[in-house]
């Protein structure tokens, strides 16, 4: 099973509060696709988050969250519903090494399709 890493809303994942995920790429991704969602952890020790089953996949500008009523829609659903839009835009171009706003992301929707897989592996 394809891994798809959350390093920066991995306690989000956990917590089952984050059902959208935008990523540079990922445009292969089909609704009924299932992924293991991972938190890659420090010095390797990866952990398994759970299983994510993809309900839609959109591709649209990073900019389309300049818009308030959808960035105040969609930061939830990221799992981040504290953060401004502004903010979100910037740590999204800065992680992922982009230089503009206006480059194309895809938007993934998915849902759990199990409970969790308990505590992180150890060793």
């Amino acid at each position: 099973m394809r891994r798809m890493a959350f390093p920066d809303t991995a306690a989000e994942v956990r917590g089952r509060l984050q059902t959208v995920t935008r990523r540079p790429g990922w445009r292969f991704l089909k609704p009924g696709d299932t992924l293991l969602a991972v938190d890659p952890g420090r010095r390797g020790q990866e952990s398994e988050l759970g299983v994510l089953r993809i309900r839609r996949v959109s591709v649209e500008p990073l900019s389309r969250l300049d818009k308030a009523t959808y960035a105040e829609d969609e930061l939830p659903r990221e799992g981040l519903p504290c953060w401004s839009r502004d903010h979100f835009i910037a740590t999204f171009l800065r992680r992922h090494r982009l230089k503009s706003a206006d480059v194309q992301v895809t938007r993934i929707e998915f849902e759990y399709v199990d409970r969790g897989l308990g505590p992180p592996r150890t060793g």
